[in-house]
């Protein structure tokens, strides 16, 4: 089978699920909630109806015994009262209503009470004061019924004085609140259903730029790491995340552009001393040498060795430096007398070209000291191989309130503009001669700027119109944190 055939199989081969979706999640959160909600306002309506039902009957228990106070007290005669019971009985209306007329300290003219329940012993609302809901008292019936009651005083023609009882047994009223509770529970249950139902379907179509974007996603993979998500259409919530994604995009292309770059400049590189090794050895195989001869190709062979060895000690170095965990051994750094120890090293290659070196500048800093003579050896280096012949090499300090930067000026050719952001990369040479040989690797300042971003510095150049050329190391003050 083909690797690219296995990596669409691997593409598109689904992923096992785990947990709950968040679909299923959002639309069973959003059902429970309504639901709460509906049955938080069916409950506040069942309450209020029973609310209302009860003062209802209050009304009319008070009305009704308000009523027959009102009638005797305007000469209707007691004894009529006795001689028709059954007249009150059909006034009820209700054959579990009770009214009652008694006598103080007799027994009831009239007691109509189909379900011979006692009422509890409760003063009577004296003659002449009204009655209200407030003197309106409850009961509970042993079969569970709701019963309103209320007595009241009233003082007849001949002196006496008749109280009067009414009561109201809620059983309509109970057998509504019922019927009215089971379809509360009822319309509850449907609700959370048909919002459960409804809600799955108004998620998943809300998460459908979400699928989008999955599916987008998928299609992503080294060889198409240009392909980005799309923000048309898309909710303003996944704006942000969208843009985000793109933005790591962005990062993961260039890494992988630098990354498959640099392979190709370090198979490059490594190529041309091997075939200079393999050419040499394949020409004294050829035929007899003289011990000279032989001499002279160990020589030769020596000399790409060694290049080879100092790319690869320059790519571990590389590799080291920007692992994090990279520890520094932070001391105070006489700046004068580093620049003088360094010209001092270089002073014969500066020779050899008719170039001087020049120092300026004094101060101390606060950096790692062989990591510091580094990457200033390497400026420097750059600087004698690239500048004009005869001319002056500047090392100038200047200590400010952050740190301190130091510069290497030489002067030769301008560097274009384009050319300047790509001098740090990795085997990356100005002048494109890559197939030269030399003791160039082009990592002389790729390992430069490694050594200031473990120092939480920067290393920056400029190049000028009439050819100077300034780097400038820029080192952070004492009370910089550095990584331990």
């Amino acid at each position: 089978m083909c690797a690219k055939c296995d990596m669409t199989d691997r593409q598109f081969t689904p992923l096992p699920e785990r947990g709950m979706s968040l679909t299923l999640r959002a639309t069973l959160l959003f059902a429970l909630i309504a639901s709460l909600v509906v049955s938080a306002v069916g409950f506040y309506l069942y309450y209020s109806m029973d609310k209302e039902l009860v003062r209802r009957a209050d009304y009319q228990v008070s009305g009704r015994v308000q009523y027959f106070r009102h009638l005797l007290a305007n000469e209707f005669p007691l004894s009529q009262l006795s001689r028709n019971p059954g007249l009150f009985e059909n006034m009820l209306g209700n054959e579990r209503d009770i009214l009652t007329f008694r006598l103080s300290g007799e027994k009831p003219l009239i007691n109509v009470n189909p379900s011979r329940l006692e009422l509890p012993p409760v003063v009577a609302v004296p003659d002449g004061h009204p009655l209200t809901l407030n003197t309106v008292h409850h009961l509970t019936a042993p079969d569970g019924t709701p019963v309103r009651f209320a007595r009241a005083a009233v003082q007849i023609q001949d002196g006496r004085t008749v109280e009067i009882t009414g009561a109201h047994f809620m059983t309509e009223e109970s057998h509504l609140l019922q019927t009215f509770r089971w379809e509360i529970t009822g319309a509850v249950l449907f609700a959370y259903l048909l919002i459960a139902v409804l809600g799955y379907l108004v998620i998943r179509r809300g998460l459908r730029p979400l699928r989008n974007m999955a599916h987008e996603a998928a299609q992503i993979h080294p060889a198409s790491l240009s392909t980005r998500l799309s923000s048309e259409n898309a909710p303003q919530e996944l704006q942000q995340l969208i843009y985000s994604f793109n933005d790591m995009l962005d990062r993961l292309a260039g890494g992988y552009q630098r990354l498959t770059q640099f392979s190709a400049d370090l198979a490059h590189e490594i190529r041309t001393p091997v075939g200079a090794l393999m050419g040499h050895c394949q020409v004294a195989l050829y035929q007899p040498r003289t011990v000279e001869e032989y001499e002279t190709l160990l020589a030769n062979n020596m000399e790409e060795l060694e290049r080879i060895s100092r790319m690869v000690e320059n790519i571990l170095f590389l590799a080291r430096a920007s692992d994090a965990r990279s520890v520094l051994t932070i001391t105070t750094i006489d700046v004068s007398s580093e620049m003088t120890r360094i010209q001092e090293y270089f002073e014969g290659l500066a020779e050899e070209r008719g170039m001087t070196l020049n120092g300026k500048g004094t101060g101390v800093l606060y950096a790692d000291a062989m990591l510091f003579q580094r990457a200033l050896s390497n400026l420097v280096a750059n600087a004698v191989r690239y500048g004009r012949e005869g001319s002056p090499i500047e090392l100038r300090a200047e200590p400010h309130a952050r740190g301190m930067d130091i510069h290497v000026i030489s002067q030769g050719d301008q560097v274009p503009p384009e050319k300047c952001a790509k001098l740090f990369d990795r085997f990356y040479r100005a002048d494109a001669s890559r197939s030269e040989g030399g003791s160039s690797s082009g990592l002389g300042l790729s390992i430069v700027q490694a050594i200031m971003a473990l120092h939480r510095g920067s290393v920056s150049m400029t190049s000028s119109a009439q050819g100077e050329t300034c780097f400038t190391l820029s080192f952070p003050g004492a009370n910089h944190k550095f990584p331990q």
